[in-house]
């Protein structure tokens, strides 16, 4: 637990300045981490050629930095459909059409998640800390709650150590804190029941999220994405649940505002 606190901090004192400047600094750091996500990834596929690899590092930069280059989805899409597809033919066994949509649909989820995180973040101060509170308390009262209080297994044969108690704390912590929050801080939509009811879904979307990477790393058969993290893991162990949160607060406030 001492190390799973000290690397906390470490992260926080990383990330903080890039938050608190956003715009060009913020994309990049952005870039940073979206990268990093898609090298544990690419890890489960050693065999692709390099080439290909290459490849999906420049397509996700692009993809991440999207609406700073004025690049629209559908042309992004084109381009990820005729390249990996197209590179069927020159590649040699060690490239299939699986690992293909493989690298479309990872690249995609990382990229478009990760330029909604920019996107948020030069809207609002405020709102992108709204979002990330969500998944920090919801996760930090769940593991709490679940040692504490914890009795009956959530999801035994994902993820163990997950129980209903925690859940449950984790997500009413997890939805009264950053509702007050938003409350106090953002106050976009005025409606306090409404900021509620999508705090509530944003929270139990994060934890969905967090059982999606469990359930992944099963598949693998890997504890953690990597150990680049003391304590805690790899990149994408830490970012999952906010990741969900983001595209979830985006789908709603899409759909409905």
């Amino acid at each position: 637990m001492k190390t799973r606190i000290i690397s906390a901090i470490v992260i926080a004192l990383i990330a903080i300045p890039f938050i608190i400047l956003g715009n060009i600094p913020f994309a990049c750091f952005m870039v940073i981490i979206g990268e990093m996500c898609l090298y544990e990834f690419l890890q489960f596929r050693k065999k692709i050629p390099i080439i290909i690899k290459i490849i999906t590092y420049l397509l996700l930069c692009i993809t991440i930095l999207k609406d700073l280059l004025n690049i629209n989805l559908d042309t992004l899409l084109y381009i990820y459909l005729l390249l990996y597809l197209s590179s069927l033919v020159f590649i040699n066994n060690n490239y299939h059409y699986k690992d293909a949509f493989y690298l479309i649909g990872l690249s995609l989820f990382i990229g478009f998640t990760f330029s909604k995180f920019i996107l948020i973040r030069n809207q609002s101060l405020n709102l992108f800390l709204y979002l990330i509170i969500i998944a920090i308390i919801t996760d930090s009262f769940a593991l709490f709650i679940g040692r504490k209080f914890g009795k009956n297994k959530l999801a035994p044969d994902i993820s163990p150590n997950k129980t209903i108690e925690g859940l449950g704390g984790g997500v009413l912590i997890g939805t009264v804190i950053p509702s007050i929050f938003y409350l106090v801080f953002v106050n976009e939509i005025k409606n306090i029941l409404i900021v509620f009811i999508i705090t509530l879904l944003l929270s139990l979307i994060g934890e969905l999220g967090d059982l999606i990477k469990s359930t992944i790393k099963r598949y693998e058969k890997v504890k953690d994405f990597s150990n680049l993290i003391p304590g805690h893991g790899g990149i994408m162990d830490r970012v999952d649940s906010v990741m969900f949160i983001v595209l979830m607060y985006t789908f709603i406030i899409n759909l409905f505002f």
